[in-house]
């Protein structure tokens, strides 16, 4: 079984197997693949609303099913939403989710933390990439689920999602700088694409003193290179200023 398998259990033993509409894929498995250190992209689609007992036994269920991230941890680091099908459509933005796990949080989680229901932006990038990718674990074909998001609704969430990025831009680094990468690119192209891709877009449109940063996170998250920052420490913030203006620029028009 596998840890896929292992998730979608968790989530039909905690809601009921007749409360799921439907879990899928989302992320880097519908954008070009898995790369060493990607995360199982998962998107749960309820009929009804969780209880507090319910997210709490899916928090525990998935910190033994997640990796942390750990180099050479045999699983995967999983994140896991789950929303209201009538929350969901019509379209709505901002939607409400009814929990999300990531292993951003475990030792919040470890501490006794359980995801609250509330409002989430990030949805409009999700449910997105969940019809883009087709990738049903479980359930009806996602078009059949879901609407189409806006595009001027993509757009906003992953504009309102910049700020909590910068703040995470020194525990969480090469992610931060990927997810920078894939905002700009998504705001200049209106195509959401993988990691690796959204650097390959940016990079020849950086300054070359800008470049070097992107170019090691960028080799790390393809197992390229081991993740050592120390030397590009001081080349980070810059970067990220950087790209955080080309984003600011090309949200206002």
């Amino acid at each position: 079984m596998t840890q896929t398998d292992d998730v979608v259990r968790l989530v039909r033993d905690v809601l009921g197997a007749h409360d799921v509409v439907g879990i899928y894929l989302h992320g880097s498995a519908v954008l070009g693949g898995l790369r060493p250190h990607s995360d199982v992209d998962i998107l749960v689609v309820a009929r009804r609303r969780t209880t507090a007992g319910q997210r709490q036994a899916l928090t525990d269920g998935l910190l033994a099913l997640s990796g942390s991230g750990a180099p050479g941890e045999a699983l995967r680091p999983v994140e896991l939403t789950v929303a209201v099908q009538d929350d969901l459509r019509p379209w709505t933005y901002p939607p409400r989710c009814e929990f999300q796990y990531g292993e951003w949080l475990r030792d919040a989680y470890l501490r006794g933390r359980t995801p609250e229901p509330g409002p989430s932006p990030d949805l409009a990038l999700l449910v997105t990439m969940v019809l883009r990718g087709r990738a049903a674990v479980t359930g009806p074909e996602p078009g059949r689920v879901l609407d189409p998001v806006p595009a001027a609704d993509v757009a906003r969430a992953m504009v309102a999602g910049v700020p909590e990025l910068l703040a995470e831009l020194g525990t969480d680094t090469r992610n931060v700088l990927l997810t920078l990468a894939r905002v700009w690119t998504t705001l200049a192209t209106g195509d959401i694409t993988s990691k690796d891709g959204a650097a390959d877009w940016v990079l020849p449109r950086l300054p070359a003193r800008h470049r070097p940063v992107l170019v090691h996170a960028r080799a790390v998250y393809l197992g390229e290179e081991a993740e050592r920052w120390d030397d590009l420490l001081p080349q980070v913030e810059p970067h990220a200023r950087y790209v955080v203006r080309e984003i600011g620029r090309l949200a206002t028009h």
